[in-house]
Order: C-alpha cells, then structure tokens, then sequence
C-alpha cells in the first residue's frame, strides 16, 4: 500500500497491493527553510485612498507577517502567519510549530507535516486500510468504524492483525489511529528524532501526546528505523512507514529501496502482512508536467497519459 501526504498537508493516497512501492512533506526534505517574512505591501504606498485615509486594519495587513512554502517548481503555499509556539534546530532537522489558515501545524525544515485542520485525513488513511486489509488477509475481518472517533474499531477477539510496526510517526497521530484497533497487543513505533517527538506532545498534544505515550501497548523506541527492521528478528502483521519524502541524498532515502521493500516483506506476518508507506505528493504533479513531451520523456508514449491518486 503507498499514500501521499492531504489537503494543504499535501497528503493524498493511493493503495497498491500486496506490497508498496514508491509521505509526507518533511524532514530534511528539499531543505525549503521555512520562509517567514514581512510583507512588502509598504513598498509602493498609495496615499490616494478613500477620504485619503487607510483602515488601521490595512495597515496591519501590510505589515503582516506570512508562511509561505515552496511545493513544486513555480507553485507556493502563501498564507497569514498567526503565531509562532516553537521553533529549534535538533541534531536531525529544523522543528517548528506554527499557527496559521489551516490551525496549528507541525513544520520540519520549512516544509509541512500535518495541521489541525486536517491531519486526520492522512493519519486515518495511513492506518486503517492496512490495518482492515490484514483483517481480511486473515480470513477473520468483520470490523466497522465506530461511531465515535475516540471508541475502539472493533475485529473479532483474537484475530488480526495484533502487532503493528511504525517507523517515523513522532507527531505520535498514527499510533493514536493504530490503538483505536481493539485487536493490537504490541505497538512499536521507532523515530529518529526525540524532539520532534517532545514537541509534538506539549504542542500538539491532541495529535496524540502523553495518552499514547503511556499506553501499555506502546512501545518508543529513539533510533533509525531502518537498522532497527534490518537487525530485528520480530515479525509484525503492519508495517507503517511514517516517513519523510523519497527526496535522492535525503536521510530516510534508504527506506525506499528495493533492498529495504525486501527486507520488509521478510518481515511481514503470513498470510496476513501488509506494508504501506507514505509515498509523496502525487497528485501535486499537473499532468503536462508528469508527461510534458509528445510520447513521454523516452519516448514510450506516454504524453497525455492520466495520473491519477486515488
């Protein structure tokens, strides 16, 4: 399975099965520092306004402070910066958390993780097909979503899947969705960053926090989620890889390989195991940019092809 960070979270999704191959706009990505700035508006000012007399609000507006991110060549995010709750430089990335149009958010070097308007959508997507599609692998499925979001989604006693694997995941929201399955006795979750993990709990404390954190299924372990699932010897029913995007030099590069997707697979429970990963903002790619030449960039015939994310 492989989803794409949502909404302005840039997270979309698209499921593949059995395994995935080539999330989340993140960490020390594409090294797009957050761009924090005065508004220019100053520049060119026009005392020549009704009654020749500007709005205080106008005023304010001109001196405003912006977020403003870059998402692909020639297309910027540019919205009103509200506050600033935190910003620190760890030993792996820049960590900030901001408010601005779409609430509070979670930004690592300069690029958008989640935001309280909708973070949600890309944690729930994250979790629960793969979770509900071990279910079925393992012939034992008959779980629907509870009405209340804080209840548990119910499977069967006994059944799959029962331990579940997150690599990445400090803002703790994906284990948070993994503890709603009444059936998970073991969750381990392993991120490089205890910061993030820290600030996510004081700041954002709703994405999950200290109840996930003290949950007695709940495993955190503070190290490299690649040496973990390459010395491990354990075998979960899910893997989840909640992890910065496939940028080429960037640091979780290695976990898209086809040396990790093996060794993943290896660990995956039979018949019953599933990998999702998140995979990148697709459908922020327009299609003449995906397929900008007549018969595609090698001339496979590709030009005009639809892309789509699903």
């Amino acid at each position: 399975i492989s989803t794409s960070p949502t909404s302005h979270s840039f997270r979309h999704h698209n499921f593949v099965h059995p395994i995935a191959s080539p999330r989340r706009t993140s960490t020390t990505k594409n090294k797009t520092s957050i761009l924090v700035k005065m508004s220019e508006s100053n520049k060119n000012n026009n005392n020549n306004t009704n009654n020749g007399q500007e709005t205080i609000e106008a005023q304010r507006a001109k001196g405003g402070f912006r977020y403003v991110e870059d998402v692909a060549p020639g297309l910027k995010l540019d919205m009103e910066l509200k506050t600033i709750h935190h910003t620190s430089i760890s030993d792996i990335q820049e960590v900030q958390v901001i408010d601005s149009y779409f609430g509070k958010t979670l930004v690592t070097d300069g690029k958008t993780q989640s935001a309280e308007h909708d973070e949600f959508v890309y944690h729930e997507s994250l979790v629960h097909p793969a979770l509900f599609w071990s279910a079925l692998l393992s012939g034992t499925a008959s779980s629907s979503p509870s009405s209340s979001p804080s209840s548990s989604l119910r499977h069967p006693p006994g059944t799959a899947p029962k331990s579940v694997f997150i690599g990445g995941g400090g803002e703790l929201a994906t284990a948070r969705e993994v503890l709603r399955h009444s059936t998970i006795s073991r969750l381990v979750m392993v991120d490089i960053d205890p910061q993030v993990i820290d600030v996510c709990k004081r700041f954002l404390p709703e994405w999950g926090g200290q109840a996930v954190l003290d949950h007695p299924k709940f495993q955190l372990v503070v190290g490299d989620a690649h040496k973990y699932l390459m010395e491990t010897k354990e075998t979960f029913d899910v893997i989840i890889m909640d992890i910065s995007d496939p940028i080429e030099a960037g640091p979780g590069i290695a976990l898209y390989t086809q040396e990790f997707y093996r060794r993943a697979k290896e660990l995956l429970s039979k018949p019953n195991g599933v990998f999702v990963t998140q995979a990148g903002s697709a459908d922020f790619v327009p299609h003449p940019h995906a397929f900008p030449e007549v018969g595609g960039e090698n001339g496979d015939g590709d030009a005009g092809r639809e892309t789509t994310c699903f």
